[in-house]
């Protein structure tokens, strides 16, 4: 699969993601940064930065996709490890889980396609 064809329809794919979270409360993409709603915008911000040099800048796709996949590992574990590691007093009071079912499953969906654009975004530049 190319990634010039398939990165800039995913980054266009930001708008429905945006849509669902933020009109319908669908948290689909990065439900990782519910409880970090400036976070969670400037990421929708980066997606949208990352089409917009796509469009511009062609020959960057690979290079974009990489960086912003490296940007999505760490958004991940900064997100979820900081919620695990140092449960805030209102998750003791309401007597709640750390994480819900719904992150875990987006933690794995995402951190794994994440990953795997990373690695095979650096073994192309690599090899260029």
């Amino acid at each position: 699969m190319n990634a010039a064809r398939v990165l800039p329809w995913y980054y266009a794919a930001t708008v429905i993601f945006l849509i669902l979270d933020y009109v319908l409360g669908i948290n689909v993409r990065i439900a990782f940064l519910d409880s970090m709603p400036a976070a969670r915008l400037g990421y929708y911000g980066v997606c949208f930065a990352c089409l917009g040099l796509i469009l511009l800048r062609p020959a960057w796709t690979t290079l974009i996709g990489t960086f912003e996949s490296l940007v999505t590992l760490i958004a991940l574990i900064l997100g979820m490890g900081m919620r695990v590691m140092v449960p805030n007093d209102a998750i003791f009071a309401e007597n709640a889980g750390i994480v819900t079912v719904q992150e875990v499953f987006n933690f794995m969906i995402s951190g794994s396609m994440a990953y795997l654009s990373w690695v095979k975004g650096l073994r192309e530049l690599v090899r260029r």
